[in-house]
């Protein structure tokens, strides 16, 4: 009669972007051959088993025998992903050698998928777990090569990274030569090179528009781009990567950790360059909010701390785009299911290209084959309410053929933009220590912010003015607020002048960026 084997190891699971704790256990007794693994398993948790086995013989390791059962604690909920190969195989050796292994299992947290030869593959969401490993006060983690950085950039932890089974075990088992651990990467080795991008010395002519896109990354403002085909809506967005300033070092893990559960995470295993997200018109409710099973980061969410950009606006589904309206306000979404509702970070600058009609021409130089009814309906494809939304709303009209011919070729590059940005930026930072939450000017509540953005009299004098005259709704009357106290960072202006007001509403549109003749 085989004799009872026992062992527990941990592991870990993710439901959002978080991490929970799961332990897990193994009972070998004798009897017929049987496996069962219980606490909800689902997915590629079921088929675990099948993976393991493949990879034990590839590792020359016996299978273990007898009446097999893998729990997976806590039991009540549900457990997805392919991490929890590597733990569930070590489990099994150790209750099947009826053994303790060199380190305490209580003190390590292991990840990873196996491959039928015994690999051990990438999984998601490592720097989640990482994370919650360290909140449990675990002082080691096992983790695949390929999730090294992405595990590395977690203070505290000792960091062992496997390419296969074998190495796993060699851990554990403290061999001679077992992979080395290390922690405490430098920045050099955590941080994605800079990507080449496009830069603004490429631009001819829209002095103005290059300034409003400078505003809106100063103090992380929405901004809407209205003009006919060719004018150059797109070209000006697809640069905005070049001025944006990098993360700090708190935003750059709240990104990373999204983008390591949606499993876009590069080699280098660390963001710092803020995302740019560009969805197609075409995308689902589920693309841009996020969904699934398990629920996937959409898009809005992974434009966290970084920049979503819609051309073709109007082309969008109306539902698709009336969803990004709470997570503009909250910075954040809730997908609620039967057993678990899904937090996931979405706060992003929103950046929106569309033409002025359903031809593209209304207002140009080029004739207009739209009635004034298409283009009303056209307009009323975007709500009010996501329109007021926009704190810049931009008209861009063709370029004189003569600035393309006369245009000083050195132009501002995007490098001489950036370093403004990053200056205003750093004045913000000052400004909102004691404020948690609150990185920009964009993020300002409106409950402080009176006492934050202080304006002159002259300004508040023409704001409550164009008020009225405009018809701004209060949203609309902070808005103008904080696009001011952006342009005053800008040149370093601690009071809000008459100026900067005038020129904030000259970017604010009382209903629509356009009229109908």
């Amino acid at each position: 009669m085989m004799p009872i084997g026992y062992s527990s190891i941990w592991g870990s699971a993710t439901i959002g972007i978080d991490a929970l704790p799961v332990e897990i256990e193994t009972f070998i007794a004798s009897g017929l051959p049987r496996h069962t693994v219980v606490g909800l398993p689902r997915g590629a948790v079921r088929e675990c088993l099948d993976r393991i086995w493949a990879a034990l013989r590839s590792a020359d390791i016996p299978i273990p025998r007898g009446a097999i059962t893998i729990n997976l604690a806590p039991a009540d909920i549900r457990k997805e992903g392919a991490s929890f190969d590597l733990p569930v195989a070590l489990a099994l050796i150790a209750a099947d050698r009826r053994r303790e292994w060199s380190l305490d299992t209580n003190e390590i947290v292991i990840m990873g998928e196996l491959a039928l030869d015994g690999t051990v593959r990438p999984v998601r969401g490592v720097l989640s777990m990482a994370l919650q490993a360290r909140a449990d006060h675990r002082k080691r983690v096992i983790v695949p090569v390929d999730n090294r950085r992405e595990a590395g950039m977690v203070d505290g932890l000792d960091v062992y990274p496997v390419e296969n089974l074998s190495q796993a075990i060699k851990v554990l088992d403290q061999a001679p030569d077992m992979p080395l651990a290390y922690r405490n990467l430098s920045p050099d080795d955590l941080f994605d090179p800079p990507s080449a991008s496009a830069d603004y010395s490429d631009v001819k002519g829209h002095n103005h528009a290059r300034r409003a896109l400078e505003i809106a990354c100063a103090g992380g403002h929405n901004l809407l781009m209205v003009g006919p085909p060719g004018s150059g809506k797109t070209m000006l967005a697809q640069r905005l990567p070049g001025i944006l300033p990098t993360m700090n070092l708190e935003e750059s893990i709240e990104s990373t950790r999204i983008h390591s559960i949606y499993g876009s995470i590069t080699e280098s295993g660390f963001m710092i360059h803020r995302p740019f997200r560009a969805p197609h018109h075409t995308i689902s409710y589920a693309g841009m909010v996020g969904g699934g099973t398990p629920p996937n980061p959409g898009e809005m969410s992974l434009a966290h701390n970084g920049v979503l950009f819609l051309d073709e606006l109007p082309e969008f589904n109306r539902t698709t785009l009336e969803s990004l309206r709470q997570p503009m306000e909250s910075g954040s979404i809730t997908l609620s299911r039967a057993t678990y509702s899904y937090r996931f970070p979405a706060r992003f600058m929103l950046v929106a290209a569309m033409n002025p009609c359903p031809c593209g021409y209304h207002g140009s130089k080029k004739a207009c084959v739209c009635g004034a009814g298409e283009i009303i309906r056209y307009n009323n494809r975007i709500s009010g309410p996501l329109m007021d939304r926009i704190d810049l709303h931009l008209e861009i009209g063709p370029v004189d053929p003569e600035r393309i011919r006369f245009e000083d070729p050195r132009a501002e590059s995007s490098e001489q933009i950036r370093n403004r940005v990053i200056s205003s930026r750093a004045v913000q930072k000052e400004r909102y220590e004691n404020y948690p939450g609150v990185n920009a000017n964009s993020g300002v509540p409106a409950g402080i912010i009176d006492s934050i953005c202080r304006l002159s009299r002259p300004a508040r004098a023409l704001l409550m003015m164009s008020m009225q005259k405009l018809g701004l709704s209060l949203r609309g009357y902070h808005s103008v607020i904080r696009i001011a106290r952006t342009i005053e960072d800008l040149v370093g202006n601690t009071e809000i002048r008459e100026a900067a007001v005038a020129e904030a509403l000259q970017y604010r549109s009382p209903d629509r960026p356009f009229s109908v003749d």
